[in-house]
């Protein structure tokens, strides 16, 4: 193959909607920006799947490289923060959804979206960690900001997900105790693994419930929304936190006033999309010192880029467990 031509993952219009399938490039077909990097591995997520079957309007160019987010070395730099032969890792910022993204051996970017990967944190290892792992981060972070202390209980929802299972294991290994809600019920022993010290079927939260119950959580993170958060929150202890992140369930919210000036419960949006830099770099940093490769190897399965569509409907079913690694050469 020759040196300007790389595999991509692209996803084109079509009078049905869109088609996706692996096509050679070249650098030409990349969008202009100033750093061009060879992309070493990307990641899996949800708002992959929902990209690559045409849902929720995820992609707004065609055509265009879906992939949320990427880690690789950098080729060439026209920017002075960045220098050929660096290691970075990016997320967010809309790449992969108006801007071409991960699911391609190369990928051209602005340099304002990049960020240096830590000292020991391999291509391999940030994408285990990936998308997901920065938002779970992100989550821990807020609830940290807010007063929830280590040696309580905390609750994550959607547990066996990409996000749930990196914030099981980071708040467990920080001192939690965490419960772990899912509706698969075969992934108790994953769940443990991580750290999670009970199961709580989702059954018990995903139905309309009352608008105060039984205080059960000094915190929580929620990548579920819809009635499943406000249960979570009409849980929540006095002075409690929740961590909003996600909506698999649903983007509404039907809850009342009740806990939040009854209980002095906070709501607290997480968003890693436009997360500023400077948050980015203190979460990786944290990610690097909290999450070994080794911790991130059980958790994660390897695809390649001709198993991304039919992994996409496999995610949206709820079938896939924690992290997908994308190898792109493969």
């Amino acid at each position: 193959m020759p040196e300007s031509e790389f595999r991509a993952l692209v996803a084109r219009q079509s009078d049905g909607g869109q088609t996706v399938a692996v096509e050679r490039l070249t650098e030409a077909d990349l969008p202009e920006a100033d750093v061009l990097v060879d992309v070493e591995y990307s990641s899996f997520n949800y708002k992959d799947g929902l990209a690559l079957t045409g849902k929720n309007r995820i992609l707004r160019n065609y055509p265009i490289i879906p992939g949320i987010d990427l880690a690789g070395v950098v080729r060439s730099s026209a920017s002075e923060r960045f220098n050929a032969g660096d290691h970075v890792v990016l997320t967010g910022w809309s790449v992969g959804e108006s801007w071409s993204g991960g699911f391609a051996e190369r990928a051209r970017l602005k340099s304002e979206w990049l960020v240096k990967l830590p000292d020991g944190v391999t291509s391999r290892h940030a994408m285990a960690i990936g998308t997901a792992g920065l938002t779970a981060m992100l989550c821990v972070m807020a609830l940290e900001k807010h007063g929830v202390t280590p040696g309580g209980d905390v609750l994550v929802t959607g547990a066996a997900g990409g996000v749930g299972s990196v914030a099981v294991r980071l708040l467990s290994r920080l001192g939690y105790k965490v419960s772990a809600l899912t509706g698969r019920r075969s992934e108790e022993a994953f769940l443990r693994s991580l750290g999670a010290s009970a199961i709580v079927d989702r059954a018990d939260y995903q139905n309309p419930g009352k608008p105060l119950q039984a205080e059960r959580w000094q915190g929580a993170v929620d990548t579920a929304g819809g009635a499943l958060l406000a249960n979570v929150l009409a849980s929540t202890a006095y002075g409690g936190a929740v961590a909003a992140c996600g909506l698999a369930a649903g983007a509404d919210l039907p809850s009342s006033v009740f806990p939040f000036i009854l209980r002095n419960v906070a709501l607290l949006g997480v968003d890693s999309v436009q997360c500023p830099i400077a948050r980015r770099e203190e979460a990786w940093g944290r990610l690097a010192a909290e999450l070994t490769e080794n911790d991130m190897a059980d958790a994660a399965a390897v695809a390649g880029l001709e198993d991304l569509p039919a992994l996409a409907e496999a995610i949206l079913a709820g079938q896939v467990r924690g992290r997908t690694i994308v190898d792109v050469r493969k």
